[in-house]
Order: structure tokens, then C-alpha cells, then sequence
């Protein structure tokens, strides 16, 4: 484990032989080491989680992860199955294009997106005018013109290329968690549980990989989480299914003042709110970190972001494939590969990485807030992640046939009979688990209140 990690979480030492690994170093094919990113990340947040129980007076013991069920953790979408069947989702027009002088991403797994290529390049929606007009313009006269029309895309940079630009010296400094001041409030009181999030309500404003990984993790560890959606946006099925472990869900339009009206009053009786939306947008909507600390002081606000809050791209759309491309990953990848073009790392690590971390930093900031009182701001972002990453060095290539079939689990829901990846993180003092499979979306219309036994029962510090 990266022993560092902990530190700028927390501020403290990581205690010798407070984490146990097992398995081999190498799993995962290519040279980055995205084990030790997945494993470190992992044992971060079970850290985290024990120190809340510990806060509670249980003992949380010794936290164990294996390499191989950290990799399996990693790539958990791949293997969802909902009654023995792949959940379909299509996504044909995204991918990676060459223009007459490199390569460039395309991402165009929501409608909006492909929309903005089209609007951007003036053609129609099939792969083939995508090819073509690609072919005979450059990259960056490509990437500016799909962003420039509010569409997602990426430049094959070199990590070179990268440090050059002013995005990539930004980025080159972000830390893999921030966790801020957000104002003066009394000491938060847990409400008694004996697991590590128990009676913690928290709101998903999440989608895709990263954000929702950060939800999933706090449901496993205890937490009540309301993943909210609306029904007027596209979602990716198999992510939103792997994702929605344990967590209720609801929708909220925020279009409308009744859908904003709504969110205030949720905010109002959270003690943590997630969010990975385009940063600006929900502050444009009236939700800034701070004006939720006035809703409900000792908050815990979270933001997720692709490129991180400082420098040009700070407000930029991205995602993990994108990031890749733009840092220099999928640069070194394609060249130690071979390949004529990017290779992109053998999971989504950046996502899956940031969600494990942004757990761990939600659950510190908690803790920070029961014990000092205080509303916080934590902030994470996949280019951070990337930092990180590109800083732990590299390994011999690992295996390309991995499997990971060991630690998968079935079990019933309101979808079907789900094939899913175990939580991965051992605590013995409160062992993590869902206990609930995915919700069908927008299907728990009202906020459930806490368990039976929980109305003002007798509280941490009490």
C-alpha cells in the first residue's frame, strides 16, 4: 500500500502493519500498476471506515485486501449480469479517431454528446462520416470543435505534451484528495450503530463510474444513500446497475423550482452530499458547497470533477478514457504495447481509484466533523488520480487472462437475480456489505426514514 495516501488524508502516519496485502503484485496486463492503485485506494476507505467505527468504541482490527479481488473490484461492471445476461448498453460512435496528425476520443455514450460531435463537425451520426472528416482535419482542430460545441473529447498527448500544457501543470499539482473548511458548526452526532456509516444519510448526485463507486462504498460500510437521477436524462444501464448496490433511488428534476425546492429539503436532513456534475452547473442552480453548509451546517459536500478545480479545464466535460488520452497514460500504454495509437489501462482505474478515495476522504472529513464540529468541502478529480497513478512507477506486465471469478457473488433484487462483484475491504470489527440489491430507478419516491429504534436514540458523545 501507498502509505502516502493516508498521510494526505489524514495528516497522520499509516501504523506499521495496519494493512495487510495478499496476492501477487502483478494481475492486471500493462505496466502501470493499477494493482497497487486499486488495493491502496480500497484499504484507504476500510482505514477510514475502521477510524469512524473506532470512533464509536469498537475495534476495527487489522484491514486485509487482496490484489486480485482489489482488480476484480476494479472492473466490476464487466462483470454484472442480471439473470445470467449481460445488461445491454451500445455505445458504437465513441471511440478513438485519427485525424491527419495523431489521434484523438470521441466520447459518445449519451445522446448529447454525439449531438455536439455532429453539431461540432458537421456530419451525420454514423461512425463512417465520424472517420472521415476526422481523417482530414487535426486533432486539436477536432477536439476544440467538439468541446467548443459542449461534447466530450480528447487529444492523444504525450506526458510530455501534457506537462507542457497549462492544464497538465495544473493538474500536475492537484492532490488525490482536498478536504476544506466550509464554515464553523457544532460538533456532528452519530447516531448509535454498530457500523462504521450507521444513520449517516447521504445524497448521490452522481453518474457514471466515479461518483457513484463513492456512493456504493459508504452503503457498504452503513449508510443510508439516495442515489438521485431524473427521469429526463440518458444513463449508461450496465454502470447504473453496477453501481446502485445498497443505495435507494429517487428522482428529482432540477429544471423546475419544485425539483430544487425538493433537493433543499433533502439537503436539509443530509449529513453528506455527493455530486460529479459538470463543476458549475449545480452552483448555477443555486447548490454551492456553501450555500448547502447554510442548509445544513456540518455538511459534508463532495465534488468529483474530470480535470480538477484549478487551470483552464477546470469546468471542462471529461471522463476516465478521456483523462487517459489527455495525460500521457494512454500515450505510454500504446508505445509499451506496440500499438499504432493509445492503450488505455486494463480498467477504468481513474474512475474506480477516485470513488474508493473519495469515500475514504468523505468518511475523514465525517469524522473531523463529529469530532471538531464544522462544515467541510472535499474534491477529488480523475486527473488527480492520474498524478497518482503515473507516480507509483511501473511493473512487469501482468497476465492477460485473468479471471476473477472467485470473488463474485449472486443475489436477488428488484432487477432480477444480480451476478456482482463482492465488497472488497476487510474490516472484522464491522465487516462491509450491502444489504440491499440495485433499486429499479426513481422507484423510492420518498425518502425512507431511519430505521425502526433510531428516532432520538442515544447518540456518540451523549
Amino acid at each position: 500500500m501507498d502509505a502516502r495516501v493516508w498521510t494526505t488524508l489524514t495528516g497522520d502516519t499509516l501504523a506499521e502493519g495496519a494493512v495487510e496485502v495478499t496476492g501477487p503484485e502483478s494481475v492486471l496486463p500493462g505496466t502501470f500498476r493499477v494493482e497497487e492503485a486499486a488495493t491502496t485506494s480500497i484499504a484507504a476507505a476500510t482505514l477510514a471506515a475502521g477510524e469512524l467505527l473506532r470512533l464509536r468504541g469498537i475495534e476495527p482490527g487489522k484491514v486485509s485486501i487482496d490484489t486480485r479481488h482489489a482488480a476484480a473490484s476494479f472492473r466490476s461492471e464487466q462483470y454484472l449480469r442480471v439473470d445470467g445476461e449481460p445488461v445491454p448498453f451500445s455505445a458504437p460512435l465513441s471511440g478513438d479517431y485519427r485525424a491527419n496528425d495523431g489521434w484523438v476520443r470521441l466520447h459518445c455514450d449519451y445522446p448529447r454528446h454525439v449531438s455536439a460531435v455532429c453539431w461540432g463537425l458537421g456530419v451525420p451520426a454514423t461512425r463512417a462520416a465520424f472517420e472521415k472528416v476526422v481523417a482530414a482535419k487535426s486533432k486539436y482542430e477536432v477536439e476544440s470543435a467538439v468541446v467548443g460545441a459542449g461534447g466530450a473529447a480528447a487529444v492523444l498527448r504525450s506526458r510530455e505534451e501534457w506537462l507542457a500544457h497549462k492544464q497538465g501543470q495544473a493538474s500536475s499539482g492537484l492532490p488525490i484528495a482536498e478536504i476544506r473548511s466550509l464554515g464553523s458548526s457544532e460538533p456532528v452526532r452519530l447516531f448509535e450503530s454498530d457500523r462504521p456509516l450507521g444513520g449517516v444519510r447521504i445524497l448521490d448526485l452522481t453518474h457514471v463510474i466515479a461518483g457513484p463507486v463513492a456512493g456504493r462504498v459508504l452503503a457498504a460500510h452503513g449508510a443510508t444513500v439516495m442515489h438521485i437521477g431524473s427521469a429526463q436524462l440518458p444513463t449508461v444501464p450496465p454502470l447504473a446497475v453496477d453501481t446502485g448496490m445498497g443505495k435507494l433511488s429517487a428522482y428529482v428534476d432540477l429544471e423546475t423550482e419544485a425539483g430544487r425546492s425538493r433537493l433543499r429539503k433533502l439537503i436539509a436532513r443530509a449529513d453528506v452530499v455527493v455530486q460529479g456534475f459538470r463543476p458549475g452547473s449545480l452552483v448555477a442552480k443555486g447548490f454551492s458547497p456553501e450555500a448547502m453548509a447554510e442548509l445544513r451546517p456540518g455538511i459534508v459536500v463532495a465534488d468529483l470533477s474530470a480535470y480538477g478545480w484549478e487551470g483552464p479545464w477546470a469546468r471542462r466535460r471529461g471522463f476516465d478514457s478521456l483523462v487517459q488520452m489527455a495525460s500521457g497514460i494512454a500515450d505510454e500504454g500504446g508505445k509499451t504495447a506496440g500499438l499504432d495509437g493509445p492503450g488505455p489501462l486494463p480498467v477504468q482505474a481513474l474512475d474506480h481509484a477516485t470513488g474508493w478515495l473519495t469515500a475514504a476522504a468523505i468518511m475523514t472529513a465525517l469524522r473531523r466533523a463529529v469530532t471538531e464540529g464544522g462544515s467541510r468541502h472535499v474534491r477529488t478529480s480523475l486527473a488527480g488520480t492520474a498524478e497518482w497513478l503515473n507516480s507509483l512507477g511501473r511493473k512487469e506486465a501482468g497476465p492477460a487472462g485473468f479471471d476473477g471469478g472467485e470473488w463474485l457473488e449472486e443475489v436477488d433484487g428488484q432487477l432480477g437475480r444480480v451476478t456482482r462483484v463482492k465488497m472488497a475491504g476487510t474490516l472484522p470489527g464491522s465487516n462491509p456489505q450491502w444489504t440491499e440489491a440495485t433499486h429499479v430507478p426513481g422507484s423510492d419516491a420518498r425518502t425512507r426514514k431511519r430505521p425502526p429504534g433510531l428516532v432520538n436514540p442515544p447518540q456518540v458523545g451523549d
